[in-house]
């Protein structure tokens, strides 16, 4: 049978409901029933007037599992009137892919035709495949409907973002995962309306947070639940938890999910949460993250976010890091949880971060500076004979405690690079250069 010879808009799971999953046959057939992203298809809302004007072009949809990318995809293709033509990146091949375009790019030469070509898990392309589809895109032969799980910046190449508009679908929340539920045990013609089956309060609580807004799971579990029972039985909360089990943590160590978590456990060390930091390096752990990346990361915020505000904060990481060396997981991982309750309660300061960034701006832009020559060394006669080290005073024998002498070159010789906090051991550090400073603008 030719691909096209069907319906135009047609559900890609349609057929009878007899061997298909629960979470297949709830599809939404019309935006009435679309439960969620309201943000970018609700009502007046310039993607939904694209839609119903049908005037979309090609577009990436970027959300987690269960958030409706399928079927959103499969609602534009059926309210523009156009061919709905499902693959996976997983399964499918660019040359199958190309064969099926040029039969679209016929059809709508022919017919006026459109088709929407939906690609799931577009991210699973390489460059050069999806290099393959920039033709077709650019010349209307397609519609072309991407969708990943994954940050388009970093796994969809540019020439595509450029003739793509992407939008960002949320994950669902718990009221929406609850009236999906509610909607599928009521629903007599795709659901499980006619067996009559109910749920509890605590129950439904229970589903719609183990659900972790994913809806396909949501039905999973709730269809699990519905085949150990008879007709008008309830579905209660130790039901499903028994089905549902450990919940896995959401964590893929090398995409995006990865600096996310990092960055969430940085910032809330920043902002003094220990709740939050704990939290985070929790759901690190949980997810299988390197504990001496972790390590890595919270010496650096030591050094870089503490600083001189508190420098017992670097020695401490450091403990930490042996600590958990010597003890391994997870008696090890105690100390990692300590040094993130002392940094997120450690006095902050970047004075030393900025200051030695200045420093290196100031190198990059006066390049070669010579040494002033009074403190340069002179282990040799002829050095000595042209000035090297002449004039130069030995602060320890002078009875003050600075001396009045300066140790840049001349061109920067007032040039002032590290600021320090009023913040806990920095405050006695900037106590000490406005002596400094006063003493030497006193002897100018």
């Amino acid at each position: 049978m030719d691909i096209f010879d069907k319906k135009p808009g047609s559900n890609p799971s349609a057929g009878t409901a007899s061997g298909r999953p629960l979470a297949d046959r709830m599809r939404p057939e019309s935006f009435d029933d679309f439960v969620g992203q309201e943000k970018i298809i609700g009502p007046g809302t310039p993607l939904r007037r694209a839609i119903e004007a049908g005037k979309i072009g090609s577009i990436v949809l970027w959300g987690p599992p269960g958030s409706g990318k399928t079927t959103l995809a499969y609602l534009i293709a059926k309210t523009c009137q156009g061919d709905f033509l499902p693959y996976s990146a997983v399964t499918s091949t660019i040359k199958e892919l190309k064969e099926v375009i040029a039969l679209a790019r016929k059809r709508r030469q022919m017919y006026g035709a459109a088709t929407y070509l939906f690609i799931d898990e577009i991210h699973r392309f390489n460059k050069a495949q999806q290099d393959a589809f920039l033709p077709y895109v650019e010349d209307g032969s397609i519609t072309l409907i991407g969708a990943t799980t994954e940050n388009p910046s970093f796994e969809v190449i540019t020439p595509l973002l450029s003739r793509v508009r992407v939008y960002v679908l949320e994950r669902l929340t718990e009221d929406h995962i609850k009236s999906i539920i509610t909607h599928a045990l009521t629903d007599q013609t795709r659901g499980l309306g006619k067996r009559r089956l109910t749920i509890d309060n605590t129950g439904l609580d229970f589903l719609a947070s183990q659900a972790d807004g994913d809806a396909r799971r949501a039905l999973s579990i709730l269809e699990a639940a519905a085949q150990d029972l008879s007709d008008s039985a309830e579905i209660s909360y130790d039901l499903l938890k028994n089905i549902v089990g450990r919940r896995s943590v959401i964590y893929d160590k090398s995409a995006e999910e990865h600096y996310n978590i990092i960055s969430a456990l940085h910032k809330s060390l920043r902002g003094g949460d220990v709740d939050a930091g704990l939290y985070w390096l929790a759901r690190m752990l949980k997810g299988g993250e390197e504990p001496l990346y972790i390590l890595r990361r919270l010496v650096r915020f030591a050094s870089e976010d503490v600083g001189l505000a508190d420098p017992f904060a670097l020695t401490f990481c450091i403990s930490c890091t042996e600590s958990f060396k010597f003890l391994g997981s997870p008696e090890g991982e105690l100390a990692i949880a300590q040094a993130v309750i002392y940094l997120a309660t450690a006095p902050k300061s970047v004075g030393a971060y900025r200051a030695f960034g200045e420093a290196n701006e100031e190198v990059e832009k006066t390049e070669n500076l010579p040494v002033p020559l009074h403190i340069r060394n002179a282990p040799t006669r002829l050095m000595k004979e042209v000035g090297y080290g002449d004039g130069y005073i030995y602060p320890p024998d002078s009875d003050t405690p600075f001396v009045d002498q300066t140790f840049l070159p001349d061109n920067i010789a007032d040039r002032q690079f590290y600021h320090p906090t009023g913040h806990g051991r920095e405050k006695k550090i900037a106590q000490y250069l406005a002596a400094f400073r006063a003493y030497r603008a006193g002897k100018k």
